[in-house]
Parts: C-alpha cells; sequence; structure tokens
C-alpha cells in the first residue's frame, strides 16, 4: 500500500493523529527532502525508517523502485517537505504508475497550504482555481497572468517567500484593482 500522507506546513503539531499512525507504522518514507523529514520524525520521536529521496529530478527512476517495494507486500508513505504530496510537489508520476500497476494507493487528508490561505483570505471562496506555481521567466510569468486575471474568480497561486514581492508587481500591473 501507498500512503499519501499531508505533513504540516509551517507548525509541526500540525498534523492528523492518523498521519502519525501511518508514519510510525510503516517502514518506508519517500521524501522530498530527507533532512526535512527526518526534523518532523525526530519531532514525533519516530526512529526505523528507510528513507528514501523523491523529489522532481528523480521521480521516474525512483518510482520503479517504490513499485518493486510494493510488489513485495512492504507499505510505503509519501510525504512532501510541507503540505499535500501531489499538489505543486512530486507525487503525480508515482501514483499514476501505481494506479496503472493495480498497486493500492491511500491518501490521508492534512495540510494545504493553498486552501489554508484562502479560507483566511476574506476573498470569496466558493469557486476559484489553483493554479500553483507560475512561469519564472518575466515574459512567460505576464503570459500567464494575463490569462488568469482575465477570468473573474479567485486564484490561488504558490509561489517562494523570496519571489512573492516580485509576484505581487507583476499582478498589479495586469490587474490594479485585483484583490
Amino acid at each position: 500500500m501507498l500512503y499519501l500522507v499531508a505533513t504540516p506546513i509551517g507548525n509541526l503539531e500540525d498534523i492528523t493523529l492518523r498521519a502519525l499512525k501511518v508514519l510510525k507504522s510503516i517502514e518506508i518514507l519517500a521524501c522530498e527532502d530527507t533532512r526535512n523529514t527526518q526534523k518532523l520524525l525526530n519531532h514525533y520521536e519516530i526512529t526505523g525508517k528507510k528513507l528514501i529521496s523523491y523529489h522532481e529530478h528523480n521521480e521516474e527512476k525512483t518510482s520503479e523502485k517504490i513499485i518493486s517495494y510494493l510488489e513485495e507486500g512492504r507499505e510505503v508513505a509519501l510525504v512532501t517537505d510541507a503540505g499535500m504530496p501531489c499538489i505543486s510537489d512530486p507525487g503525480y508520476i508515482l501514483v499514476e504508475k501505481i494506479k496503472k500497476a493495480g498497486l493500492p494507493i491511500t491518501t490521508l487528508p492534512g495540510a494545504n497550504a493553498g486552501l489554508t490561505a484562502l479560507v483566511a483570505s476574506g476573498i470569496e471562496s466558493y469557486n476559484y482555481t489553483f493554479y500553483g506555481f507560475l512561469p519564472r521567466k518575466s515574459k512567460d510569468l505576464k503570459l500567464k497572468l494575463e490569462e488568469i486575471l482575465k477570468i473573474n474568480t479567485t486564484a490561488i497561486l504558490y509561489e517562494s517567500p523570496h519571489r512573492v514581492k516580485n509576484l505581487v508587481e507583476e499582478i498589479s500591473k495586469v490587474s490594479p484593482t485585483r484583490k
């Protein structure tokens, strides 16, 4: 069984009891960054786990390794550095391959940065579109923002902390009155 386990997005205590139960019971953890996952495991005194690196640069190769573990009957959990695996983070390639192989997957709900920010924003939340991370190149970013901001619905965008200011400036150029 592959478990897709949501991890805290800021406060290590923002994790579900079920996620902790799975993290304690499984043998293998596929992690975006093993150092970040180890901090979480240390916080909850979870030991004896095999941590394997699973990120955007090794998804194809490591997916095959994880599938072989699952075919042996071993249980594996996929975690990301923060939030839900597969949401602007590695994982969908693995899930797709596991589904094609007919192997079982279960998702454990938990922290999600986009929805957490949306409900705290005071912006209309009945209709929204999630875009994740936008292009980094200025020209591509401008084109994508023009496309997004034409639509009259709430948009959820992800950006790294050191590029947020630039993103807000670019949004205000395209749509100065946009919340």
